[in-house]
């Protein structure tokens, strides 16, 4: 055997070799990127993984902090609801103070009137008793001397017997309203020099005013069956006179305080309806709301309610109307 032939017998398998070994080496190669790749794709998923932690991280310190804003802003919003409910309430109350004080004040401007007019009466009928006693001075005969002539009218002179008179006849027969002197008795009216009797006028009704304080006097000192009785006098005499419209507005508050409110509202509804100009139109308003709650008439309250915040938008009564019609909505 020649070695050239040795040399080919000996080349072959490797030869063969190499050959089977080619494709070997190719796969490791495409397994070798396959994996590269996959780390590669492992590698961008927890890059990926990472960032989403991040992100996720970020997102729940940005939700934690708007739901910190959110609560701080809701103890702010509660804190500025508290402090305006208690701004309304000293508002309210305020209100309620001052709208009683003016009521205050006008109930003493009127007790104040009432005890005026009293004192004007009493005067009054002092100055009358003492014109009459003047004319009864006035009617007294004049002492004259024994000698003086007759008048000329007939008349007896003082201290004489007239002709043809019994000298022993008993005066004390006289009538009760007269006596020998002449003067007034408990029954006579005054009479003149002239011998003509004084008119006396007749008695003239009570003015509008006159009533009014008597009966205002009354109820300020807590008598109210007389004040209601008065009061409904008043109204009586007087039904086109503005006071009576407060007296209405009294015997609302009277039937209220015997709790009748039903009998109150129709007392109000007469101020509002027939006395538009009266000063206490407001408040009979106020107040006949007030006691159409105690019918539990809620309805119809609120609706009072509104007319007079419309009616009178800056009265001390439209500002309780609100606060009440606010109290209740929240019921």
């Amino acid at each position: 055997m020649t070695r050239s032939h040795t040399l080919r017998i000996l080349t072959v398998p490797f030869l063969l070799a190499g050959l089977v070994s080619l494709p070997a080496h190719a796969a490791n190669k495409d397994i070798i990127q396959l994996q590269t790749q996959v780390q590669q794709l492992q590698d961008a998923l927890a890059n990926l993984q990472k960032s989403e932690d991040e992100n996720m991280g970020m997102l729940k310190v940005l939700v934690q902090q708007t739901a910190d804003a959110v609560n701080s802003m809701t103890t702010t919003v509660n804190g500025l609801k508290l402090s305006m409910q208690n701004q309304q309430s000293a508002a309210s109350t305020t209100d309620q103070q001052l709208s009683g004080q003016v009521q205050a004040l006008n109930d003493s401007l009127d007790a104040l009137s009432a005890r005026l007019d009293r004192m004007s009466k009493k005067l009054t009928a002092i100055q009358s008793q003492q014109q009459i006693a003047n004319a009864a001075l006035s009617n007294l005969p004049q002492a004259a001397p024994a000698t003086a002539a007759a008048p000329a009218s007939g008349g007896a002179v003082a201290g004489t017997v007239p002709a043809g008179a019994n000298p022993n006849l008993d005066t004390s027969s006289a009538p009760a309203d007269t006596n020998p002197n002449g003067a007034l008795g408990a029954n006579a009216q005054p009479v003149p020099a002239g011998g003509e009797p004084v008119a006396v006028p007749a008695p003239t009704l009570p003015s509008a005013g006159d009533m009014y304080r008597g009966a205002y006097a009354d109820y300020i000192s807590a008598r109210y069956a007389l004040a209601t009785s008065e009061f409904a006098a008043l109204i009586k005499a007087h039904p086109q006179d503005n006071l009576s419209g407060n007296a209405y507005f009294y015997l609302g508050e009277m039937e209220m305080r015997n709790h009748k409110p039903s009998a109150a509202i129709k007392s109000y509804d007469q101020v509002i309806v027939n006395y538009p100009a009266n000063a206490k139109l407001p408040a009979a308003e106020l107040h006949k709301a007030y006691a159409l709650i105690d019918e539990r008439e809620t309805s119809a309250a609120e609706r009072e309610l509104r007319e007079l915040i419309q009616r009178f938008p800056v009265s001390p009564e439209a500002s309780q109307a609100r606060i009440k019609l606010s109290a209740l909505r929240r019921q």
